[in-house]
């Protein structure tokens, strides 16, 4: 473990802060060269909707990571079947619900609102379909609850439904059906924001760690590659998988600067295991994990998340709060 802090702060990379100059300025205050409106262009963009081929390559990210992670090798190839298979549902079509997309944007809400439109999405379709494309593939050890989520009533699957996009607590029956109807909501929001006819903006008023497509919280942060955005921070959505511009070394939660640490998972010689780091925050006693794509070009945010469920443990003792909302994962004790 490492709990040295995070080196990368100064050198980082925003859409206002290019200059050299007005980099060395920020050195010499102690204030960073943050943004929030790219100035150009050129310059990084402040939203992006997810990629086509999201779930594909998220699942192979899961397969590697069983290969490095003996111990979690089986639940991860297990959580790639799942996604694997999200892969498959979300090329089936369905029915638009963007037709009011550019009247929410102009008012700062998002267009796929979570609490506007979890009744209407295809999530219910999309867990049917999941259901039938993993059928034969789910063995004995788990065969009891995909049974009974199958014969879940559409009232009580609804109200599954609606637990999960609100990380309510879960009944012990429950736990281990969430991970299903969670792949399912990530299709129909994916889907769905992937429909959009423009990238949203960042609206005015809304938490940083909410998402501006569908105001859900992030699965955690995403140090990214590539010409125009190297070394840019961004927040990947936990249920659309949309990203949006983060400004770094500054929580995600409270804004604060001043009690941000970083924990790393490293081996008995001391090198990093994954690309992953715990960034802690003091201040409002939480903390969200980061990924970084320079130390590792194929991170992902939530397959890397299940990855590191022992950073987890190992700061358990410290009394903070996870902020991540990872529909793939329940954590702690029902109420």
């Amino acid at each position: 473990m490492s709990d040295s802090p995070d080196n990368d702060g100064p050198d980082d990379h925003s859409p206002e802060s290019e200059s050299s100059d007005h980099h060395s300025q920020a050195r010499a205050t102690g204030q960073h060269a943050f943004g929030q409106t790219p100035p150009s262009p050129g310059a990084p963009p402040v939203v992006g909707l997810p990629p086509r081929k999201l779930f594909a390559e998220r699942a192979q990210r899961l397969n590697k990571l069983g290969e490095r992670v003996p111990a979690m090798a089986a639940y991860l190839q297990f959580m790639a079947m799942i996604v694997e298979a999200q892969h498959r549902v979300l090329q089936q079509p369905r029915p638009s619900l963007i037709g009011g997309a550019e009247l929410a944007m102009t008012h700062g809400i998002p267009p796929l609102s979570v609490d506007g439109l979890w009744r209407d999405m295809s999530w219910p379709a999309d867990l049917e379909a999941l259901l039938d494309a993993l059928d034969t593939r789910v063995e004995a050890p788990q065969r009891v609850w995909f049974d009974a989520l199958r014969e879940l009533p559409d009232a009580d699957r609804a109200g599954l439904a609606r637990a999960v996009l609100e990380g309510q607590p879960l009944a012990i029956e429950q736990r281990a059906m969430a991970p299903l109807m969670g792949a399912a909501l990530q299709v129909a929001w994916t889907r769905q924001a992937r429909l959009l006819p423009a990238t949203p903006p960042r609206p005015a008023g809304l938490g940083d760690n909410l998402c501006p497509c569908c105001g859900a919280p992030a699965v955690g942060s995403l140090i990214q590659i590539g010409m125009a955005r190297s070394r840019v921070r961004y927040l990947q959505c936990g249920l659309c998988a949309s990203e949006w511009y983060a400004e770094r070394a500054k929580c995600v939660q409270c804004g604060d600067s001043r009690t941000l640490d970083y924990v790393s998972l490293e081996d008995e010689q001391g090198e990093r295991v994954l690309p992953v780091q715990a960034e802690t925050c003091d201040h409002c006693h939480s903390y969200l994990k980061r990924v970084n794509r320079e130390w590792e070009a194929d991170a992902d945010p939530l397959a890397d998340d299940l990855a590191s469920l022992t950073l987890d443990m190992m700061i358990a003792d410290r009394d903070l709060a996870r902020r991540a909302f990872n529909p793939l994962l329940v954590l702690g004790e029902p109420a």
